[in-house]
């Protein structure tokens, strides 16, 4: 492939010299366009869980390619920072917040009821109403419960 060098001017010569990388440096520029392609397509195959929610929290589930969550802190919490540099692609305001041992390439994922995904911070009013409809949700599944029985 293409591989560009560099030119230096000397204005006291006024000449022009172009520099061309060798064989090695275009082997460490292909080695690393095939590095790159091999990490979006390994990003392509991030799958992500529906939301689900509790009544202070809504989770998600991401599970990672095992080739790539093998590359990640194994016993520690990723910081958004840390999680997106992975590849991880979500709204703001979500914190890594559980390791789950048995499958380490599922990473678990919280962030507060109400949580605005452009801004990351909890809007009251947002908050509110989506903590009234999971109270809402619970009291018509106990209804529907109750009628059952």
């Amino acid at each position: 492939g293409f591989c560009p060098g560099f030119a230096s001017w000397s204005p006291s010569r006024s000449t022009l010299r172009v520099y061309s990388p060798g064989k090695r440096a275009r082997e460490q520029v292909d080695q690393y366009s095939t590095k790159k392609m091999v990490n979006s397509d390994l990003i392509s195959r991030i799958e992500y869980s529906e939301k689900y929610n509790d009544e202070n929290y809504e989770y998600r589930h991401v599970i990672m390619p095992k080739e790539l969550a093998k590359t990640l802190p194994r016993s520690t919490l990723m910081s958004e920072q840390e999680w997106r540099n992975a590849g991880i692609q979500m709204s703001r305001g979500w914190q890594h917040f559980m390791i789950h041992r048995p499958e380490r390439h599922i990473f678990l994922f919280r962030r507060p009821l109400g949580t605005d995904p452009l801004s990351g911070k909890v809007d009251p009013e947002l908050e509110r109403s989506a903590k009234d409809q999971y109270m809402n949700y619970l009291q018509d599944n106990t209804n529907l419960e109750n009628e059952m029985k």
